[in-house]
């Protein structure tokens, strides 16, 4: 009886070691001594601490987060960094653990205290499971990766593991520096200089194969379009290959997502600029092809103006939906984007009221492109200011005076005020130049002159259509004569003005006569009647100057 006490004790003792998990003896011995900041107590703290230590190279250190007692005490220093590492690799590409499932008590779930699941892996037909197993040590509850999955590590490390790491020297994966192995840091370097440089093969070879094609027909704008490809096409090439050869790479979460997004922003950016060189490209086509017709210049201009406003539109646009796609990548601008949907109406009233002048600006640059009242190249007089329209944007009109001055002017000026456009319709345009010349001047000889003016000197400057002179008013010490003349256009209208007005001064001062002259005239005074009823001074001759 004494020694049978003893015996039922230990074999109680046993079946609730095996009942909660507890071992017999301390765990992991052969990993030497557990550092004492690591905290096992939740699976949360367990998966977590597991990680941070992998991903830093800290193998030995994971390696006290495994259940190592199925392997001798001796081997568990050597095979636990080694089984840690094969892990993190397993997890980085098969597994995505959400850390907010997991329990932060030491309980977990009391449906099932002594395991919590990561989830499962698939090898071979079958489903691995990913669990957490709690143990006792010195009395206190501490959660390691279980048994039966740390003895499936190797298995899934074959399956989903690199391929050629255990090939290499040990230098190349028993360390590690900022988070990558040697091994990953030369197959990163390598991936970037063989996908640029394939890509940049691969460009050449599709853009031979499209000029080839493109060539093929009677137009010029799809070889221009296929040049305009020229760089936009070389980032989908260089995005896909990245993204291809970063996965064979086996990198942390972390990396593994930045890689993702380098890839996407770099295809939107590669479809950004394609889209601008479109732009550009099909633009100057069309003003080409209508430049090319001849004798349709306003119509040209008319295009040139629509299609730099449109494409001003469209660049925009296109900045604006890149950046917005760039910027949803981002949790933090996701998130702000669905806090601020609520308040959106509120907000859009404010921003519309503070913008209001800018929008209406905008607006009205689209506005002009449509209708139309000014357009690139056309000749106007605004503010006094003659100039020809140069440059038109959303917002402004820039006018090129005469003297080769830049006038920039709001493009609302066209639209709320008055201004003169000489270019609208027809080009031919009719000028007059305006004398002051002397009662006694012979207003046919006048007519006669202007005749003689420009059938030579003005012969290359006047048109034939116009050509009158006429007394346009009479003033009390001279007459205004009005010469009218036509040409073909503004420009030569000016210069034709400028030679009919210096011609006819020349002819004027041939004839001094018919120059204005100032005339005094004086009455004699009435003095005291003669005897015969006659003033004293009648008879006397006026004075005249």
């Amino acid at each position: 009886m004494k020694h049978r006490a003893p015996r039922t004790l230990t074999a109680l003792l046993l079946l609730w070691t095996a009942l909660v998990g507890l071992p017999a003896v301390a765990l992991n011995p052969g990993l030497g001594q557990v550092p004492q900041d690591l905290d096992r107590q939740s699976p949360r703290a367990t998966a977590q601490g597991f990680l941070d230590a992998v991903h830093r190279g800290d193998y030995p250190r994971a390696a006290h987060h495994l259940y190592l007692d199925f392997l001798p005490a001796s081997e568990q220093a050597t095979k636990g960094p080694q089984l840690a590492r094969r892990l993190k690799f397993v997890l980085d590409r098969e597994l995505s653990i959400d850390m907010s499932a997991l329990s932060k008590t030491p309980e977990a779930d009391a449906a099932n205290a002594r395991f919590d699941s990561l989830g499962a892996i698939a090898l071979k037909g079958e489903s691995v499971p990913i669990r957490l197993q709690r143990v006792t040590v010195d009395g206190t509850p501490t959660w390691v990766f279980a048994e039966a999955t740390v003895k499936m590590v190797d298995p899934l490390f074959d399956e989903y593991g690199p391929l050629l790491t255990e090939t290499l020297p040990s230098f190349f994966f028993d360390r590690t520096f900022v988070g990558l192995e040697p091994w990953q840091w030369l197959g990163l370097v390598v991936t970037l200089l063989g996908a640029w440089i394939l890509s940049y093969l691969l460009e050449k070879l599709l853009l031979a194969t499209a000029m080839r094609v493109a060539r093929w027909t009677n137009i010029s704008w799809d070889d221009q379009l296929v040049g305009a490809g020229r760089g936009p096409l070389r980032l989908p090439f260089f995005s896909g290959l990245l993204a291809l050869g970063t996965s064979f790479l086996l990198l942390p979460p972390k990396l593994r997502l930045l890689s993702e997004r380098v890839s996407y922003s770099l295809v939107i950016i590669a479809v950004a600029w394609f889209i601008l060189r479109f732009l550009r490209v099909s633009e100057a086509f069309v003003q080409s092809r209508v430049a090319s017709e001849a004798g349709n210049k306003p119509r040209a201009r008319s295009l040139r103006t629509q299609l730099a406003v449109l494409r001003a539109v469209f660049e925009v646009a296109t900045y604006v939906i890149a950046a917005a796609l760039l910027l949803m990548q981002f949790e933090v601008v996701r998130n702000v984007g669905v806090s601020l949907l609520a308040s959106a109406g509120i907000a859009g009233l404010v921003i519309g009221l503070a913008a209001q002048k800018s929008i209406s600006t905008l607006l009205a640059g689209i506005q002009l492109s449509i209708t139309q009242p000014v357009s690139i190249g056309d000749q106007v007089l605004v503010e006094n200011e003659f100039g020809t329209v140069e440059e038109i944007t959303l917002t402004y009109v820039v006018l090129r005076i005469w003297d080769q001055r830049r006038m920039v002017i709001p493009i609302t000026q066209f639209l709320d005020k008055p201004f003169q456009n000489w270019s609208k319709g027809s080009p031919e345009m009719m000028g007059t130049v305006i004398l002051q010349v002397d009662y006694m001047a012979d207003i046919d000889a006048l007519r006669a002159e202007l005749d003689r003016i420009l059938a030579n000197e003005g012969k290359n400057l006047w048109d034939g259509r116009v050509k009158t002179l006429v007394v346009f008013d009479v003033m009390d010490k001279t007459l205004t004569v009005r010469a009218l003349v036509s040409a073909a256009n503004s420009d030569k209208l000016g210069d034709l003005r400028f030679l009919v007005r210096e011609r006819m001064v020349l002819f004027l001062r041939a004839r001094p006569q018919w120059l204005p002259t100032v005339r005094s005239e004086s009455r004699p005074a009435q003095g005291p009647a003669s005897k015969d009823g006659e003033s004293a001074t009648a008879g006397a001759p006026e004075p005249r100057a």
